[in-house]
C-alpha cells in the first residue's frame, strides 16, 4: 500500500516527504485539518470541508491558501495516487518557528496533504452495528478549546479512545461539561426515538459535521421528523436507534452502549433508510 503526500504542492511518497522539526504544526500542534473520501474517485463535499477548514484557521489566526491552489494541489496528489478510492488528510500549520509564541517570526503556513487507499470497513459494521461506551473523559469544555475548531490538538480523543479500546468498544460517546450527551471521539451522534430524529445541538460543544448536516438535509427531504436539543444519557440509553455519523463511517449504527443492546441490537430501520440516502447522495455531491 503506497501513501502519497504533498507537502506545500511537493508530491512525494509519504514516507519521503519532509516537515521542517521547527514547524508549529510539530512543536505546538498549531495546526488544523480535515478528514475526506472519494466516491468514484473525487473528493466528497470538497466545498464544505475547505469551508470548515478555512473557519478553523481563521479561529487561530493561520493564513490560508485560496481554495482554487488547495483544489489544484489535492488533484494533482489523487492523480499521483490513482487509487480506486481514497483517504485525504489536509493539514495546515502555521508554519516553521523557533520554538517559542513570538508569532511574528513564524514563517508560513505550511499545506500537508495526505492520500492513501481508502479501507472501507468491514459490511458487519454496517449490517450489525458496532460497539460503544459513554467515556469517563469529557469533551473539551468550549470555553477552553473549541471542539468546533477541527485543530490537530487530539489529546482529549485520544485517551477516550484508549479507554474504549481498552473495553473492546468502536468508539468513545463523550459527554459534555454539564453531563449531556456531546459527541464521538471521530463521529457525531444521532438517535431515533419513536420515528424521530434527535442530535444534539452544536452548542453542546460539538463539530460542525459536514455528514452530520447532510444527514439533517437528507432526513427532511424524507419527512423524518428531526431536532437538533440537548441530549441526556437516559434519552440515550432508551433509544429505539443511534448511530453515529462522519465523513468514513457514513451512517454507522450502534448495537450496544456499555454493554447493553440499542432496542432490540439491530440497526433500525430509520437508520437503515438514511444509510441508503447518504449512499446515493455522497456520489452525486463529489468532485
Amino acid at each position: 500500500m503506497v501513501f502519497y503526500a504533498s507537502v506545500n504542492g511537493e508530491i512525494t511518497p509519504a514516507e519521503e516527504a519532509r516537515v521542517s522539526v521547527l514547524d508549529n504544526g510539530f512543536t505546538f500542534g498549531d495546526a488544523v485539518y480535515e478528514t475526506l473520501r472519494t466516491y468514484a474517485g473525487r473528493p466528497f463535499h470538497l466545498d464544505r470541508h475547505l469551508e470548515r477548514l478555512r473557519r478553523s484557521a481563521q479561529r487561530l489566526g493561520i493564513p490560508m491558501p485560496a481554495d482554487g491552489a488547495l483544489t489544484r494541489d489535492l488533484d494533482a496528489l489523487l492523480a499521483r495516487a490513482a487509487n480506486p478510492e481514497s483517504y485525504i488528510r489536509i493539514i495546515v500549520t502555521r508554519g516553521r518557528g523557533d520554538i517559542s509564541y513570538h508569532f511574528d517570526r513564524v514563517q508560513g503556513p505550511t499545506v500537508v496533504m495526505v492520500v492513501k487507499p481508502l479501507a472501507p470497513f468491514p459490511p458487519a459494521h454496517h449490517t450489525d452495528g458496532v460497539p460503544v461506551i459513554l467515556s469517563s473523559v469529557r469533551r473539551n469544555h468550549p470555553r477552553a478549546l473549541d471542539p468546533a475548531i477541527k485543530s490537530c490538538n487530539l489529546v482529549n480523543n485520544i485517551l477516550a479512545v484508549q479507554e474504549a479500546q481498552a473495553k473492546g468498544a468502536f468508539e468513545p460517546i463523550m459527554l459534555n461539561e454539564t453531563g449531556e450527551i456531546a459527541e464521538t471521539a471521530s463521529a457525531n451522534v444521532f438517535l431515533v426515538k419513536d420515528g424521530a430524529l434527535l442530535t444534539p445541538p452544536l452548542d453542546a460543544g460539538i463539530l460542525p459535521g459536514i455528514t452530520r448536516l447532510v444527514v439533517l438535509e437528507l432526513a427532511r427531504g424524507l419527512a423524518l421528523p428531526t431536532r437538533e436539543e440537548p441530549v441526556a444519557v437516559k434519552d440515550l440509553l432508551a433509544a429505539d436507534e443511534v448511530f453515529i455519523t462522519s465523513t468514513l463511517k457514513e451512517v454507522l449504527p450502534v448495537a450496544t452502549i456499555d454493554g447493553r443492546p440499542v432496542g432490540d441490537g439491530h440497526p433500525g430501520p430509520v437508520t437503515r433508510r438514511l444509510l441508503e440516502a447518504i449512499r446515493d447522495y455522497a456520489p452525486r455531491n463529489s468532485g
